[in-house]
């Protein structure tokens, strides 16, 4: 199983923090998932050698509107192994699910943001899964805590009707906030989640991870000429 973080400067602590403490939890894997406007500097293959893990290079798109995110989108899927779109309004979240570049539309119920059957099945034509992010039940409470368990459980509900891919993530920003994959299992099924489904979400990034790496290996033709998933627009 994998956790999607966010590293120093996105986050508080480094990437090479995050992942001993995520290796210490039983993670397989973390993708780096800061956003495109706070990259974190680090050493994937030497983090991975030194702690036992596998770190995953990842980017989560935030932008103002559908122009500057289809512009981020194009500049790094070719760089990045798993690419993310921050949603939560209704016309970004559209633009991640029709475009199969995207990999994960990340936090899809926060602000505004909804989903309906019209984006479930666009998600799954396309490939793109949906987070099911659960720092909300994890660092807040009140009534803030409520909204994001009912909107949880509805994305839930969508995901299984309509049989769209999706991942699971605590989306921690300190190796402090980091929770073992039991624990995030249990919280799971307090909250209308099986620990199955949970899992099965923390393991959908290693696998997205792997099907990304084996694409781009398989994808090269020449400079400037690539075929597969990838392939840039004519």
């Amino acid at each position: 199983m994998y956790e999607a973080v966010h590293a120093y400067p996105d986050g508080a602590s480094t990437v090479a923090r995050l992942a001993t403490t995520a290796a210490d939890y039983g993670f397989e894997g973390v993708v780096v998932r800061n956003h495109s406007d706070a990259r974190a500097e680090y050493d994937a293959d030497r983090i991975a050698a030194e702690y036992g893990i596998d770190v995953v290079r990842g980017i989560e798109i935030r932008a103002d509107d559908v122009q500057e995110a289809s512009g981020a989108v194009g500049n790094h899927r070719t760089d990045e192994t798993i690419v993310a779109v921050e949603g939560g309004t209704n016309a970004l979240n559209r633009f991640a699910v029709e475009n199969e570049k995207v990999d994960v539309l990340a936090g899809p119920m926060a602000r505004e943001g909804d989903v309906n059957h019209v984006l479930a099945k666009a998600a799954a034509e396309n490939g793109v899964r949906f987070e099911f992010d659960l720092s909300g039940v994890l660092r807040t409470s009140g009534g803030r805590r409520v909204r994001t368990i009912q909107s949880l459980r509805k994305l839930h509900e969508i995901v299984e009707y309509y049989d769209v891919p999706y991942v699971v993530s605590g989306a921690p920003t300190s190796h402090l906030e980091l929770r073992a994959p039991r624990e995030l299992r249990a919280l799971g099924e307090q909250i209308g989640l099986s620990a199955d489904f949970v899992a099965d979400g923390l393991a959908e990034w290693g696998r997205l991870a792997e099907r990304n790496r084996h694409v781009r290996s398989e994808s090269f033709i020449e400079p400037g000429v690539e075929r597969g998933r990838y392939e840039e627009d004519s």
